[in-house]
């Protein structure tokens, strides 16, 4: 298990997509607007597919109203 801190870009014509700098940090692009959740959703998805691991594996932190997120991924 691990907690990874996403800054999320919703709305982006760049998305999906999931882009980790070199000092670590994770910025995930998605198309789906910052409304009723579904870019936190979004990303739920993208970052399950990144790591490789199903969907419910994949769960939201903190941050549900914030631009930068903590997910738990379960291995």
């Amino acid at each position: 298990m691990r907690v990874v801190a996403v800054t999320v870009k919703p709305g982006s014509r760049k998305g999906p997509l999931v882009e980790v700098a070199d000092d670590g940090s994770v910025t995930v692009y998605v198309r789906e607007p910052a409304v009723e959740g579904r870019a936190t959703r979004a990303v739920g998805v993208v970052l399950a597919k990144h790591f490789g691991v199903a969907k419910s594996r994949v769960t939201l932190v903190s941050g549900a109203t914030s631009r930068v997120k903590r997910f738990r991924i379960e291995d």
